[in-house]
């Protein structure tokens, strides 16, 4: 037979391992659950005696032959309008140059950054090539680039009397600044 501890002690294991999973639940009070809400979504629209809200629109397809040379077409509702473009409006814009104006190089980017944003807040075009420079590399300070070589020759004016900085015009190359 067990003796009275060993029963005393299986009684108050039992009694603890029932506050432990019981007491908590009580003290918790009512456990409220959420549930998302959703609507599902049909499978097939809804059809009444055969008929559904379902229009398909049939396409729409114009038939114009292009001449060989440059064209502008407007579509309107209604019609269709062609006008022809002069060949002597559609030459090629390419063949234009860009011009920039070189102001200094410097070893320092410091330097360099300085004079950009003094150039800037006089309202200049001013960059800097190559953004970032490799060690021993130098950086030039430019203000364009621009088409027309005219407008740069007056800002080059400008330049020179502000900032007392002889400038140099150099044709722009977008692939080697």
């Amino acid at each position: 037979m067990a003796s009275k501890f060993q029963s005393r002690l299986v009684g108050t294991i039992i009694l603890v391992a029932i506050g432990i999973i019981v007491l908590p639940d009580v003290f918790d009070g009512k456990k409220q659950r959420f549930q998302e809400e959703f609507a599902s979504i049909p499978i097939k629209p809804d059809i009444v005696n055969g008929e559904g809200n379902i229009s398909i629109v049939e396409p729409i397809e114009f038939s114009v032959e292009l001449p060989s040379e440059p064209v502008t077409i407007t579509f309107d509702k209604n019609h269709i309008q062609v006008v022809t473009v002069n060949e002597t409006e559609a030459k090629n814009e390419h063949d234009k140059n860009a011009w920039v104006i070189q102001l200094a190089t410097f070893s320092n980017q410091d330097n360099a950054k300085n004079l950009v944003k003094k150039l800037r807040e006089e309202g200049f075009q001013a960059h800097i090539y190559p953004k970032k420079p490799k060690e021993g590399e130098f950086s030039r300070v430019v203000v364009g680039p621009n088409i027309s070589k005219n407008q740069l020759e007056q800002q080059l004016v400008k330049i020179e009397k502000k900032f007392k900085l002889k400038g140099q015009m150099l044709k722009f190359n977008p692939l080697n600044p």
